[in-house]
Parts: C-alpha cells; structure tokens; sequence
C-alpha cells in the first residue's frame, strides 16, 4: 500500500505539472496529501512541513543566494565575456571546440545554466559565422559543459539540495563531481559535436551581427581568479583535511573554515565587489542593484526546493524509510543504480531537472541511512539521473531548440541524446568510483 500511495504522489505530481501549476505549489501540495495517505496525523503533517522547511532552507539558502550574486556580478561586469574570449583567442580555431567546451565549463562552475546559456549563445553564433564551421560543432561542447557543471558540481542548486539531504560533505562531492564531470563532458561535448555536425543549420541572424554596448573588460587574472575562487578554497580545505589528520590543528582549522561552502562564496563575492564594481568605478547602489537582482532572479527556485524538501521530509516521518529501503533490496538492485533509475523516470515525466532530483531525494534518503552507500556517490547518482532523456517537457529543451533554430528531429537528435549520454556517463562514473569509495 505504501508504495501505491508513493506511486499516486508522484502520478499526482506529474498531473499537476502538466496542468501548468507552479512546481513549489505542486510540490507542497503533494507532500500534504502523500502524509496524510500515509496515515500522518494532520499535527504531524503540518510538524514536517515546518520542519522540512527549516531543514531545507538551513543548509543551502546562503549558498545559492551567494552563488546567485557572485554569477550576475560575474555576468554584468564583463568578467564572464572575458574569460570566454581569453580561452577563444588562446586556443585557435584549430582547437575550437576544447576552448568552447573550457569555458562553458569554468562559466557553469559559478553561473547557473539559464544564465550561461543566455551569455554564450552569442559567442557560440559569432565563431560559426566568423569560421565557418558547422553550429552544432561549436553549441554541443558549450552546452554539454554547462549541462554537467550544472548536475554534478556544487554551488549549483540541484547538487546543493542533494548535498543537504543526504547529509553529504560538499567538499568531496565537488572533487569526485570534478572526476566524474571531466571525461563525461568530453565524451558528451567534442566527440559528440563531431558526429552532429552533420546536422545543417544556416540561421545565424540571431545574434550574428547584433551589436553590444561596449564596455570596459576586467582583466583576464582577475575575472578567473575570482570565478573560480569557490572551487579553489573548497577543493584546499578538502585537501588540507585529507592531509593533516589532527582536527586540532590551527593550519587545518582556518582552512576549513575559509573553505567551508559559505564562507568560500561570501569571499568570492566580496572579491567581485571591489575588483569588478568599486574598484572599476560602479557605485554601491548600482553594485547592490546586482545584488538584488540576483536574489529576486532565484527566488522562486529557492521556494521550489524548500517544497521538495517539505515532501522529503513528510516521506521520513512517515516511516516510509524502512520501507523504500527493503524495497530495493527486493529487486535486488544496487541502490546507486535504484537511485539513478528512480530519478530518470521522474525527469522524464516531470520535466524539471531539479524537481525530479528533489522528488528523488525524498525517495532515496533512506538508503544513505543505513550507512553502506557514500552519500556523496549518491548525490551525483541522483544528479546523473536528472538530466536523462530531456524532451518536450523541459524548459532547456525549448531553450535550446528556439536559440539555434533546430526543427524536432534535430533538437532531439542532438539536445536529448547529449543529456541522455551526460546521465548514462555520469552513472558509469559513480559506479567506477564506487569500487574505490565506500
């Protein structure tokens, strides 16, 4: 009966997703019914929605509105189209594709996809007009990268999320994410680009000749040694622990401590502050202006996963946990593999990425507490497992599609296939990694 009711949550969800409700409405609509079915006390219902809500918001509202700010600051002072044309001109035409792919990957590190998308679909468009070379050659390492930094690496809000509810440690997520996502996206990015650009596609109006307004560009040092900030101070404090074993030591602790997830962001985003607005002559309303557009720009995705984490937490407290946990064990299936599978089903049918990673999480949680499975593995199974098969219900399938001017069949042939190959990939890793990790 459980399982029927789980199955009905998640049928319901789809429903209410295909009737256009927003997902955070959706989402805690379902967690409300779900604890009630599973024969919650309505106290007790209410108890977990406070409680997810707290739970949720407690361990990753700084973090992506800190990851937010530094990207807009990143995006409007010119540092993004500084990195992009420092790796472009580097590399040559010859090796086109691995400058695209670097620096979608180093730009999808701090920025989340729609805004990454939105900032290189113009440098995507002026290399194919000025080379020549098939669209689809240069857009699918771009796009590949954004996809994987976008699912395997933290700040991002999918893996955040993940990270919190499986209470996994975000600095090993970051450095087995960066394992994972590096061979993935190679495969994914040039490989499959070769073989698409086959595909014509002559439309280069779009942003071909479209004039910007020109403004002053940071420096190359600084717009890198800033975006990348995060990843550096994370990845230190991951090293120094594996390093020095003494918790006492003061080297150790300060480490941790500026490496720690919000105090690494808060840091790049101070440094943003001064090198990118002060110090290059913005003033502090304007500088606080970004701020704030920033917050109001991820708003909605922070309501969203506080609902997946109040039905998360209605799916614990139900006593589901023992349940879903013997349930994999009656299929006999590795609870990676159970994980990655329960995501993609949901992805397909929900759409959104990280609405089926939350889906997934409330889920699969059980399966993390019984202690034989890395949370960290876990988080980048589920995040595996959010980008399969994306289609006509997903919003970066649209996007995609209208940028570049593809029909269908094209989209398909080349926006799905690539995040199915990303997923199965992604899996492929975790497992690898699982032979070492435990």
């Amino acid at each position: 009966m459980t399982f029927l009711i789980i199955l009905f949550a998640i049928a319901l969800q789809v429903f209410l997703t295909v009737k256009k409700l927003s997902p955070f409405l959706s989402l805690l609509i379902v967690a409300i019914i779900c604890g009630l079915l599973l024969g919650m006390q309505p106290a007790a219902v209410l108890a977990s929605v406070e409680k997810g809500v707290g739970s949720t918001l407690g361990g990753l509202a700084l973090i992506i509105c800190l990851g937010s700010i530094l990207g807009k600051i990143l995006e409007v002072s010119g540092a993004a189209e500084k990195i992009s044309s420092t790796l472009i001109n580097s590399f040559g035409e010859k090796n086109i594709q691995w400058a695209v792919l670097l620096t979608g990957f180093l730009i999808g590190i701090p920025l989340y996809y729609n805004a990454g998308f939105v900032i290189l679909v113009p440098l995507v468009f002026s290399i194919a007009k000025r080379t020549g070379l098939p669209l689809l050659y240069i857009a699918v390492p771009m796009a590949a990268a954004l996809s994987t930094t976008h699912c395997f690496l933290p700040p991002h809000p999918g893996p955040v999320v993940l990270v919190n509810a499986f209470h996994a440690d975000m600095g090993k997520t970051l450095m087995y994410g960066i394992i994972i996502a590096i061979p993935t996206v190679i495969i994914a990015g040039p490989f499959l680009g070769r073989i698409l650009k086959r595909i014509q596609v002559n439309n280069f109006d779009l942003f071909g000749d479209s004039k910007t307004e020109q403004i002053k560009l940071p420096s190359a040092a600084a717009s890198f040694g800033i975006a990348l900030l995060p990843v550096l101070l994370i990845s230190a404090s991951v090293v120094t622990n594996l390093l020095i074993v003494e918790k006492a030591n003061i080297f150790r602790q300060v480490v941790s401590f500026i490496g720690d997830s919000t105090i690494a962001l808060l840091t790049a985003v101070l440094a943003a502050i001064y090198f990118f607005g002060l110090k290059m002559g913005k003033a502090m309303p304007e500088i606080m202006k970004w701020l704030n557009d920033a917050i109001s720009g991820i708003a909605m995705i922070l309501l969203i996963i506080t609902a997946g984490g109040v039905f998360k937490q209605v799916l614990i407290d139900s006593g589901t946990g023992s349940y879903i946990s013997s349930f994999s064990e009656t299929l006999q299936m590795p609870p990676l593999i159970f994980a990655w599978m329960i995501t993609a089903l949901l992805r397909v049918t929900l759409g959104s990425a990280t609405v089926a990673g939350l889906t997934a999480a409330g889920i699969v949680s059980p399966l993390v507490a019984t202690g034989a499975i890395s949370p960290e593995l876990m988080v980048l199974a589920v995040g595996a497992g959010s980008v399969f098969g994306s289609h006509i219900n997903d919003s970066g399938f649209w996007m995609y599609k209208e940028f570049f001017k593809l029909t269908l069949k094209q989209t398909f042939l080349s926006w799905t296939v690539m995040e199915t190959l990303i997923s199965l990939l992604g899996l492929a890793g975790v497992l690898i990694l699982h032979l070492f990790i435990k």
